[in-house]
């Protein structure tokens, strides 16, 4: 039986007892947004234009609200710790009698229910860090970044002008540049004097290019980037914050690796039908080798025997020629006997007569 599929007014597709939307729903486009240019004297240098892919989404607030719910539960220590009734200590003698007392029967004084037990159900080390998939953690930063910049509280600063560490000049700065609230200084990784200068202005905070977060975004007022450190692709952050074009590189280089896998696959085979060969040759050579040791032998047995003899190659021939020699003198010493008692005989039979 097949499932029929009919569409209503509201052009929803129903298959069975399912709704399924016909229409596929369409990210929002995205918006070109500027940002002032200004010096570290606060002088105006213009507007800069702010990369769509970065600046240029609409915010996602549930997105926003996961990824940063995850950041600050990844801060969490977890170190709080309770003592339960067999952690606290005494508590070993029973406290009053069973009965008579009027009060409810007591084994330990370190009971939950009684003042100075243990805590029950209390809250012990833990770790509250929440796994966040890394495309969650780019939208919610692009989101961040976009959120600011529609509202206009970026400022992009041609050259910071600190060339050591100074407090009172990261203090002009902010000044000058006329930001009212918390600050986010966005620096480079060798931008040390920088960085220490701002240090201790209790309204500024600073991060590197690649540690900048959502979280740090929203919680700041202003932001404040360089020419150096003004994005320009998602794919100018850390790799945290992965991009569509990672997909596309990974999807382009597997069928390479899957290229250099075939011949090796391929070899196989040949591996194989050598290994048969070598099997099937080992019955053939054995038989050979039989053939040429039966050679041998008949060729040394039919060798005449005033040849001089030829050394043996084995010590198994040696000792089977060693043993045929004794065997021979043996042969000699019994013809020899006989031929001395048949001479004895003549000579007795001389003497009867």
């Amino acid at each position: 039986m097949t499932a029929t599929a009919t569409t209503n007014e509201t052009g929803t597709a129903r298959r069975g007892s399912v709704f399924k939307h016909a229409l596929k729903k369409e990210r929002p486009e995205l918006v070109a947004r500027t940002a002032p240019r200004r010096n570290a004297a606060g002088h105006d240098l213009g507007t800069v234009d702010l990369e769509p892919s970065v600046f240029g989404h609409t915010p996602n607030r549930a997105v926003l609200h996961q990824v940063i719910t995850a950041q600050l539960a990844g801060v969490r220590a977890g170190t709080q710790s309770t003592r339960t009734r067999a952690e606290s200590r005494g508590g070993g003698a029973k406290p009053f009698r069973q009965k008579g007392t009027g009060r409810a029967r007591q084994g330990s004084s370190r009971s939950p229910s009684m003042t100075g037990g243990g805590v029950a159900l209390g809250p012990k080390p833990r770790s509250y860090a929440q796994r966040t998939p890394k495309k969650m953690v780019r939208l919610a930063l692009l989101s961040a970044l976009s959120d600011r910049a529609e509202i206009g509280r970026i400022v992009v600063v041609d050259d910071w002008q600190i060339t050591e560490p100074k407090t009172k000049d990261a203090t002009t700065l902010v000044r000058k540049l006329k930001l009212q609230g918390s600050v986010l200084v966005v620096l480079a990784q060798d931008e040390i004097d920088v960085a220490l200068s701002f240090r201790n202005l209790p309204s500024a905070r600073t991060s590197t290019f690649a540690e900048l977060s959502a979280h740090d975004v929203l919680r700041a007022d202003w932001l404040v980037f360089s020419d150096r450190t003004v994005p320009g692709s998602p794919g100018d952050f850390s790799g945290t914050h992965i991009f569509e074009d990672d997909d596309e590189d990974g999807a382009t280089e597997a069928p390479a690796e899957k290229a250099t896998k075939a011949p090796k696959a391929a070899k196989a085979p040949k591996a194989a039908k050598a290994a048969k060969a070598t099997k099937s040759e080992a019955p053939a050579k054995a038989a050979a080798a039989t053939k040429a040791t039966k050679a041998a032998k008949a060729a040394t047995d039919e060798a005449p025997e005033d040849a001089p003899a030829k050394r043996a190659p084995a010590t198994k021939k040696t000792t089977a020629t060693k043993k045929t020699t004794a065997a021979e003198t043996a042969e000699a010493g019994t013809d020899a006997d006989a031929d001395a008692g048949s001479g004895s005989g003549s000579e007795e039979a001389d003497t009867d007569a």
